[in-house]
């Protein structure tokens, strides 16, 4: 698991997997841990936003298929960066411990 942390919202958590390729459409490299500082979470919000309008990051999301989009399994990320961007807070990631 790996954690987002911002000072102003909920800590989220994700499987591995996910997580990473979330940090990868943000425009980071995939390593655990690290971090945006507070002048670069809002290009990391948009460019992971825009990432998320693909036909690919919206499968799953029908009746007939029981997984979940990355669209879907991403808003928490998204809610805590617009967190962190209205508060010019950091966010880290790290994996977890326990």
């Amino acid at each position: 698991m790996i954690f987002f942390q911002t000072k102003h919202h909920a800590d989220v958590s994700m499987f591995d997997d996910i997580a990473l390729k979330l940090i990868s459409l943000m425009g980071h490299s995939a390593t655990v841990p690290g971090a945006l500082t507070e002048e670069e979470v809002e290009q990391a919000m948009n460019k992971l936003s825009d990432a998320l309008e693909s036909p690919s990051a919206q499968s799953g999301d029908d009746w007939e298929d029981d997984s979940v989009s990355l669209a879907h399994r991403a808003q928490p990320l998204l809610e805590l960066l617009d967190a962190a961007h209205r508060n010019h807070d950091h966010v880290i990631w790290e994996k977890s411990l326990r």
